[in-house]
């Protein structure tokens, strides 16, 4: 896909990876709109010049938010990019649950529900996208975040069943994969993580080229293992 003259909805786009992207889709050509909760970034984005929604994804008002902020536009590609995770492990306490709610919330029905909010536009457009950010997790869980790897993995599912649904609409979906990536969310979780801007790079590079998925990194290895033997590719990495 040509991104030069696009318009293109990124969610999570005031901070890591989403950061990364709209700097380079707007290299790219292309008229970025980009949603954050966080007042701070938010402002901060707004002064490098791009359009900012301020909503919270892990709630139907922030959705609903983000699809007002851009009702009447003409938007090409979606790219779901906001996502967290949560302390779930019964090996150290209790979970939160609330805090487990909110996350699949943020991670699995707020893309569904942008999704749907905005597939009649997408639909209307010569070309359209959906870019669903999922993760390496999603192939094989780590036991220490069974929460998030479960809406990545069901993330992907959705993203698979969907491609196939929207065969000759116009609009085609690309799940992109990340490995660890230098983030937030990732703080404290060893050293071997891949740049934002080179994970973002990739993810871009796969938009142009039309692909169905974004192995980006290391992902390329775990899905080979996989495709070799899925009990190998667990067994490495419940213990990541």
């Amino acid at each position: 896909m040509q991104l030069a003259g696009k318009t293109v909805l990124v969610t999570g786009g005031t901070d890591g990876i989403g950061a990364q992207l709209i700097l380079q889709l707007r290299d790219k050509g292309a008229t970025v709109i980009t949603q954050g909760r966080n007042a701070e970034r938010v402002a901060a984005t707004r002064d490098e010049g791009f359009e900012v929604i301020q909503a919270d994804l892990s709630t139907q008002a922030g959705v609903d938010a983000v699809l007002a902020g851009v009702k009447g536009r003409h938007i090409d590609i979606l790219v779901n990019n906001a996502g967290a995770g949560v302390d779930h492990d019964f090996r150290e306490a209790a979970p939160d649950l609330a805090a487990s709610d909110a996350t699949i919330f943020l991670n699995l029905n707020a893309p569904i529900h942008l999704i749907a909010g905005l597939m009649p536009v997408l639909k209307a457009r010569p070309e359209a996208m959906i870019v669903n950010v999922t993760s390496g997790l999603a192939i094989a869980p780590r036991a220490g975040g069974p929460v998030y790897c479960a809406t990545k993995a069901a993330l992907r599912s959705y993203s698979q069943a969907l491609r196939y649904q929207l065969q000759g609409t116009g609009v085609h979906v690309l799940e992109a994969l990340p490995p660890v990536v230098e983030t937030k969310l990732t703080a404290g979780r060893g050293s071997k993580k891949m740049a934002p801007d080179e994970c973002a790079r990739q993810i871009v590079s796969a938009m142009e080229q039309g692909a169905d998925e974004a192995n980006v990194g290391m992902v390329k290895v775990l899905q080979l293992v996989n495709s070799i033997s899925p009990a190998l590719a667990r067994k490495i990495m419940i213990r990541f």
